[in-house]
């Protein structure tokens, strides 16, 4: 079904909408994301409710009633429901903004599955490679009946800290994130829906763009696993970025940035190189990545995770660089440094990422041709 035969669902959208202020969301996840978001947005006066899988991690919300928020904002978010009963959840609200490591996305859409309704919005915040597309393949594998429309962001819009089971401290909030919708023509419904709370959600084309503009793809797999002995050694007492990005390291993000960027010029889109980011994130000048690196002052004295068991290797190889090799296999695309980087962090934490990991038949789009796939993420999801 085309935008045009959608009146019915986008003017539902709009009545959505129209509540202002009053719209109602459910952040999902209590981690340092969730707690931040459901305290802020409690803090700008919307109606939020907190989902958990861990109920324990909720007790401390619901005695104080709400987060409490220190940082670029201040004060006590009420929460008005804090639960683990996904269906309780979800009852009425407008906005599910899943903020979750990607690694539960799919098990998430498998408990929201009965339960989502007609025109309510599910933000994947951010959706790492594919996220989108495979929380729709699963909605549809479990046979969800409610029309919801599932969008991912970019990146997380704030950068936070969980300080105790209730509380969150916001360093900084982001100016712009990009944000698409599948298809991509509910991306301007799902941006006014948020512009109340989220004026910072711009338009990111469609989730082929948002999926392969995923930067900690290229910046976090490669640097933790190549850096193993001095995190190992050292519990990370170094700088990450300015000390463990050497010449040589830096030629392999490079490579990995490369492929990266072929599998997404298959796909048909134009991505940014990871130097070209540096610059219009950081104004960080530089010939080469190395150089561009050094001369990023924000990542001063940011220090190397203290072990290699991080998100940065089993969550970014499985959710990040597996579904881009999945991809590259499909389109023709070789990626053997990509595949290196997989096949070295497996070996290290005795895990087949692979297999773990989004992969082109969870996203939906196995046997696909490009101009298909296309077909799918901007116009006519599902034919």
């Amino acid at each position: 079904m085309g935008a045009k035969g959608d009146e019915g669902l986008a003017l539902l959208l709009r009545e959505r909408r129209s509540r202002g202020k009053s719209m109602r969301y459910c952040v999902v996840g209590a981690g340092n994301g969730g707690l931040a978001m459901a305290g802020h947005l409690g803090l700008m006066g919307f109606p939020t409710a907190l989902y958990n899988r861990t109920a324990a991690k909720l007790e401390a919300v619901r005695w104080h009633g709400g987060v409490r928020i220190e940082g670029a904002a201040a004060g006590f978010g009420r929460v008005d429901l804090a639960t683990s009963d996904m269906a309780e959840a979800l009852e009425g609200v407008d906005l599910v903004m899943v903020v979750t490591p990607s690694t539960a996305h799919r098990e998430l859409a498998a408990l929201m599955a009965p339960h989502l309704q007609d025109g309510q919005i599910v933000v994947l915040n951010p959706g790492r490679t594919g996220g989108a597309l495979e929380f729709s393949a699963t909605l549809r594998a479990k046979g969800a009946r409610g029309r919801a429309i599932i969008a991912e962001a970019q990146t997380f819009v704030y950068a936070s800290r969980a300080t105790s089971r209730h509380e969150a401290r916001i360093f900084s909030i982001k100016n712009g994130v990009a944000l698409a919708a599948l298809p991509s023509y509910w991306t301007p419904e799902v941006l006014a829906s948020l512009e109340p709370a989220y004026p910072q959600f711009k338009a990111g084309g469609n989730v082929l763009a948002t999926s392969m503009e995923n930067i900690g793809a290229v910046f976090h797999p490669a640097l933790t696993i190549l850096n193993a002995g001095w995190i190992e050694g050292t519990g990370g007492d170094f700088d990450y970025y300015l000390q463990g990005i050497t010449p040589s390291i830096a030629k392999v993000l490079e490579r990995v940035d490369e492929e990266r960027l072929a599998v997404a010029r298959a796909l048909g889109v134009r991505s940014m190189s990871a130097r070209e980011w540096l610059y219009l994130s950081y104004d960080s000048p530089g010939g080469t990545l190395y150089e561009a690196i050094g001369n990023t002052e924000a990542y001063r004295g940011i220090k190397a995770p203290a072990t290699i068991a991080h998100r940065y290797v089993f969550e970014d190889l499985p959710m990040s660089l597996v579904p881009m090799a999945s991809l590259g296999a499909m389109l023709g695309v070789p990626t053997p440094t990509i595949d290196m980087v997989i096949d070295l962090g497996s070996l290290m934490h005795g895990v087949d990422y692979r297999a773990r990991g989004r992969t082109v038949e969870s996203m939906g789009l196995a046997g696909l041709s490009v101009r298909e796939i296309h077909r799918i993420v901007t116009e006519e999801e599902g034919e």
